[in-house]
């Protein structure tokens, strides 16, 4: 495999292996494993597989997590429809972490681009460790003690707001209610800290006055998204990016309606953040 840096803050771009090959070795799937926590987010280019064979790749990273809030593909149920239409574009458009709003949110998330427009729709990623490197100790310190609150009905407020919304998402509500979360979580496999706040779910600061916290909130959303902290990606046909839920947040830039685009996810299963 060849490894190429991205950004300088994270990312890197891997060459010279397939899908297939991860698969059927077990010290390529450590050697992938190793270099998505070393480089927060990889991407693979001309990764042209079954929603079958992605379902396996997938598998390798652990349990693969379902969502109530989209499409799936029928010969492979745990592999989900993120499609984006000139009548039904993308809602999500802000920085975030995937399914915050969860007890135990995913490890990392698994995308492969197989519809892609000819122009527009390219990826940010931002590095929440290198952003909570940014800070100075004092304010480290301050965050390290703080708790916040992450909601499901606050990121899919759009979506539940649609004629039969509510009823289409009940069960997706009743299952996530409100969730505290460390401001600052510690990896699980690296031990590194990193900002755990986002703005399509994060509601409040726990520890703090509204005013507070909304004042803090609005800091951290916007220090994590500095250029610095942050690569991109120019999606190609057959690409497949795989994240760390952990370390990370992600924007998708809707710049290309009315342009068909078709992208296939997983999410694995993560932990209690601690």
């Amino acid at each position: 495999m060849k490894v190429s840096k991205a950004a300088g803050a994270l990312g890197a771009y891997i060459e010279g292996v397939h899908l297939a090959d991860v698969i059927a070795d077990e010290g390529l799937v450590h050697e992938v494993r190793a270099l998505a926590l070393a480089h927060e987010v990889i991407f693979f280019r001309d990764q042209s597989v079954s929603p079958t064979v992605f379902a396996r790749f997938a598998r390798t990273f652990g349990e693969i997590l379902p969502h109530d809030a989209y499409n799936t593909v029928p010969e492979a149920p745990e592999v989900q429809i993120l499609e984006s239409t000139a009548e039904v574009p993308s809602k999500i458009e802000m920085w975030h972490s995937d399914m915050t709003f969860s007890a135990t949110p995913p490890s990392f998330t698994i995308l492969h681009g197989k519809i892609i427009p000819g122009y527009g729709g390219d990826t940010l990623w931002s590095s929440t460790t290198a952003a909570y490197q940014g800070l100075s100790e004092q304010y480290r310190a301050f965050l390290d003690t703080l708790t916040a609150t992450h909601d499901f009905r606050h990121g899919f407020a759009e979506s539940l707001a649609e004629d039969g919304g509510k009823a289409r998402l009940a069960g997706a509500v009743a299952a996530n209610p409100p969730i505290c979360h460390p401001v600052v979580r510690t990896h699980p496999e690296t031990g590194q800290k990193s900002l755990y706040v986002n703005p399509l779910f994060t509601t409040a600061i726990d520890q703090l006055s509204r005013n507070e916290s909304a004042q803090v909130l609005d800091f951290l959303f916007r220090h994590i998204v500095t250029d610095e902290f942050t690569a991109r990606l120019n999606w190609q046909p057959e690409t497949i990016a795989v994240w760390d839920n952990r370390s990370t947040q992600h924007k998708p830039i809707n710049d290309f309606f009315p342009q068909h685009r078709r992208l296939h996810r997983v999410t694995i299963q993560g932990d209690v953040p601690r």
